[in-house]
């Protein structure tokens, strides 16, 4: 059974017999603002699931690759950096803690 044009024009009446015209404006405000905290509420357990569920069952990473790492660590020395003084580092001797 469907919501008809005269079912709702029913309801209408029936409502204003019961509440009066004078109180349904706080009426509709009141069932506006619960429907908006509705909404709301089901938003924030809907992120709530997904936060959940991506802790549960995390997305894991697959490493395909086959290469051989390289070694990434570099020196001044790599670089050419100058040494306090003017000096490049190949003319510097290493000092003792290095």
């Amino acid at each position: 059974m469907r919501l008809q044009a005269w079912h709702a024009i029913v309801l209408l009446v029936v409502i204003l017999l019961v509440f009066g015209a004078s109180r349904l404006p706080d009426i509709t405000r009141n069932v506006g603002r619960s429907m908006k905290i509705f909404k709301e509420e089901v938003r924030d357990l809907r992120d709530d699931g997904d936060t959940v569920k991506d802790a549960v069952n995390p997305t894991p990473e697959i490493n395909n690759t086959t290469e051989t790492p390289v070694n990434t660590i570099t020196t001044d020395a790599q670089h050419g950096v100058t040494q306090p003084g003017g000096s490049r580092p190949s003319d510097v001797p290493p000092s003792p803690g290095r």
